[in-house]
């Protein structure tokens, strides 16, 4: 639960500080359109911040982090959100600047994307045994969680 408290609290903070520093750059460079910036605020604190949040929750429910998939869920997950908004904050610099935007970055940007996939698919996975587990037995969820997990 420690590394999803502290995934969830630096998500915070980087997106309260990508939302400053989208204010502030296009401010001191006239800009008034439309870039990547303008995302980067909400999708750090929308994927990261609150998708921790609730992983937390449904650790303490289900005990994900007892599991076999939950370490290589969370790294590449947080891999690919760190790829993905390095990518849209390089875009939209870019794009501020009047700067021709490379394919490359799209390309990294997509495997971000990629990344983020086979996370999200990870945590179902995650998910599946303790869920399972709790509609079938009755009783306290997280100890059904621990039960599966020593089969």
């Amino acid at each position: 639960m420690k590394k999803s408290f502290y995934a969830a609290a630096c998500y915070t903070v980087l997106g309260l500080v990508l939302g400053f520093f989208y204010r502030e750059f296009t401010k001191a460079h006239d800009f008034s359109g439309s870039s990547q910036l303008t995302a980067t605020h909400t999708h750090v604190l929308a994927l990261g911040t609150l998708f921790f949040l609730i992983v937390i929750v449904l650790d303490k429910q289900f005990a994900l982090t007892s599991g076999r998939w939950f370490n290589a869920f969370f790294w590449t997950y947080n891999a690919g959100l760190v790829v993905t908004v390095a990518m849209m904050v390089a875009h939209g610099i870019l794009t501020v600047l009047n700067h021709d935007v490379s394919p490359a970055i799209s390309g990294i940007a997509g495997l971000g994307h990629i990344l983020l996939s086979v996370g999200f698919a990870m945590f179902f996975l995650c998910l599946r045994g303790p869920i399972t587990t709790a509609a079938r037995e009755p009783g306290d969820a997280r100890q059904n969680a621990e039960h599966v997990v020593e089969r």
